[in-house]
């Protein structure tokens, strides 16, 4: 897969475009889901490699992408990738990061000024860096006319209220000083709680664990159904074996319970789905097999 590629396909009335900006073997596949096995990612080697992990290196590949939605006359970003020049000292790979990731959007065909909506699934920096860009020093939303989408139990946790997610880190209090409250400043960010529905296509459900406050997007026009599962899911090994948490979450039980209950449905109802980091084709059928699932069909898309 060609990082550097814009794809796109069309879901009903929707048609949805995937923007990656960057795709490569990024941490130790056992380091990124700590419950997996050796064995599970050497048996399923055949279509895990190279675009879902690395064997010579046991690395697990991942991407990091936005989608950006046409639906109802409106222009929908889910996530919004790293940010440039972020101060992110416990994250080493990100940190003073600078991407292409508003070029990346241009060559979709989006400018800041066409985004209606920015839905950030929670708020890792991962998701939400490109909310603002720096103005002569100062942090500015990026997307000058969106609303933003921010889920409420997220904006406690991670902002003042809550102490910038406990005081665990201290890239959480910087993540959002430098990308969620300028949006509050600018009278731009829309908090929700349980659900919210976007458009006749689009709604948004609380899916928590990973964060307090993660959430999933679901599409839904005529008879075609998908799903934006955000980080509830970093590998397909966790498709296979839907216990299995990333190290990322900060409620295994709650994850566990929360990715269980959203592939059941996409099984029951055929959903295409959409995590936020997976390489190759980034989208999958999924279907019921024994206590688990596995991989009916990959995406299938045209270049733009």
């Amino acid at each position: 897969m060609n990082s550097e590629s814009v794809q796109s396909f069309v879901l009903g009335e929707v048609e949805i475009i995937r923007v990656i900006e960057w795709q490569a073997p990024f941490a130790p596949a056992r380091g990124l889901v700590p419950e997996s096995t050796a064995e599970m990612w050497r048996d399923n080697e055949e279509w895990l490699a190279p675009d879902h992990w690395d064997p010579d290196s046991d690395r697990a590949v991942v991407s990091l992408q936005s989608w950006v939605l046409r639906s109802g006359g409106r222009t929908v970003l889910i996530d919004t990738g790293v940010g440039n020049g972020r101060e992110r000292p416990s994250s080493a790979h990100f940190h003073h990061w600078q991407g292409d990731f508003l070029g990346r959007l241009a060559r979709a065909g989006v400018r800041p000024q066409d985004v209606d909506i920015v839905v950030n699934t929670h708020l890792h920096g991962d998701h939400v860096g490109w909310n603002t860009m720096d103005a002569e020093g100062e942090w500015v939303p990026t997307f000058p006319h969106a609303q933003y989408l921010i889920p409420a139990a997220d904006d406690h946790h991670f902002g003042p209220a809550h102490a910038y997610g406990n005081g665990r880190r201290e890239d959480d209090r910087l993540i959002y000083e430098d990308s969620i409250a300028p949006v509050h400043r600018a009278g731009q960010a829309v908090l929700w709680n349980g659900s919210y529905r976007i458009d006749e296509h689009l709604t948004l459900e609380s899916a928590p664990g990973h964060t307090p406050g993660s959430s999933v997007l679901r599409l839904a026009s005529g008879s075609d159904r998908a799903v934006f599962v955000g980080d509830l899911l970093h590998s397909p090994v966790q498709i296979l074996r839907p216990s299995l948490n990333s190290c990322f979450c900060l409620d295994p039980a709650q994850a566990a319970t929360s990715r269980r209950r959203i592939l059941e449905r996409a099984a029951t109802e055929r959903e295409l789905v959409i995590p936020a980091h997976f390489g190759g084709a980034g989208a999958v059928e999924v279907r019921r097999e024994g206590s688990g699932f596995s991989l009916e069909r990959w995406a299938a898309y045209g270049t733009r």
